[in-house]
């Protein structure tokens, strides 16, 4: 299976207050590419506009040969993951993760058998009838992981997905989420915080800061003592808290 497509934004502006962000950026299909930098620097907002939940001020957002600049969220062939996952208290986990096949949950007999099937995939099956509140902080974020996979969309965006896990679900996360990558060939951005989680997962990464790319290369060598010194430096604070 691959899923995966190519993904640019172009010229791609958006004002935030007083605070003007550009966006140029090429990621290739079914590429995994780790997205740091400083809160409040413009991560989540360039997985929001790529999504469709902000609306640039100008420049194009490409996916695959498709503009999608002016498409709605619904229609556009990209899944996000956010921290907080996004499941439904009085759902049980078979509904939330089917919800990502129909939102009025009108299932046929290849939506359940897909459900089921990315439950097993994600270590979820035989806890179909629980609800969010039964499950621990992994899981919930298994669950998550399992209702993008439903949907099939070739671009998938995380934002911070592991913020709340401890180092070993993080970890194992990780793990999973490299798995599924190999196994679909999704393309994938994931914003995270830790140097640990972007090595683990991606090959390549983009630094954001101050509402732009500001650095893009290997993961190992932006993070290594020979990477940008502004990156260096967020590095440095971000293991020091």
């Amino acid at each position: 299976m691959n899923l995966g497509v190519p993904l640019r934004l172009d010229g791609v502006g958006f004002a935030y207050g007083e605070t003007m962000m550009s966006f140029d950026v090429s990621v290739a299909a079914s590429e995994i590419v780790a997205v740091m930098g400083p809160s409040g620097s413009g991560k989540t907002t360039m997985l929001n506009l790529i999504a469709g939940f902000e609306t640039p001020s100008k420049g194009r957002i490409l996916v695959g040969d498709r503009d999608v600049t002016a498409d709605p969220p619904s229609q556009r062939p990209v899944s996000m993951i956010f921290q907080e996952n996004n499941l439904f208290a009085h759902l049980d986990l078979f509904s939330n993760v089917a919800l990502g096949r129909s939102p009025a949950l009108r299932l046929s007999a290849e939506d359940r058998a897909a459900t089921l099937d990315a439950l097993s995939r994600v270590g979820l099956a035989g806890k179909e009838a629980r609800r969010p509140r039964e499950l621990s902080g992994g899981e919930r974020q298994r669950a998550a992981l399992a209702r993008a996979l439903v949907r099939r969309r070739p671009v998938l965006l995380m934002d911070e997905p592991f913020a709340s896990l401890g180092p070993g679900l993080r970890a194992e996360m990780a793990e999973l989420v490299g798995d599924l990558h190999r196994e679909t060939g999704m393309t994938i951005l994931v914003v995270t915080h830790s140097p640990e989680d972007a090595l683990a997962l991606a090959p390549r990464m983009v630094f954001v800061d101050a509402g732009r790319i500001a650095a893009d290369g290997p993961t190992q060598h932006l993070l290594g003592h020979g990477g940008p010194e502004a990156v260096r430096a967020y590095v440095g604070q971000s293991r020091s808290r």
